[in-house]
């Protein structure tokens, strides 16, 4: 079997508790807790009201405007 190199060129993180790595980390090491109640939608039909959104992300300061639409939130 052939040994292949794997090479890692960079690192990124959007999550509940920062949009890039130093946030994230910071948050982390910190205790800062990502986990409250859903906001994003209407939750009065669903069993489960607490999530761990992302707030305040804007998917088109990273994507444009036409593969926004086409993407799912996971994706974006």
């Amino acid at each position: 079997m052939q040994r292949r190199r794997v090479v890692i060129t960079g690192i990124g993180a959007i999550t509940p508790v920062g949009h890039n790595v130093a946030q994230t980390w910071e948050s982390l090491v910190g205790g800062v807790v990502g986990v409250g109640m859903i906001s994003r939608f209407d939750t009065d039909n669903l069993p489960v009201r607490i999530a761990a959104e992302v707030k305040n992300y804007n998917p088109e300061d990273h994507f444009d405007h036409k593969e926004v639409r086409k993407l799912d939130m996971y994706t974006q």
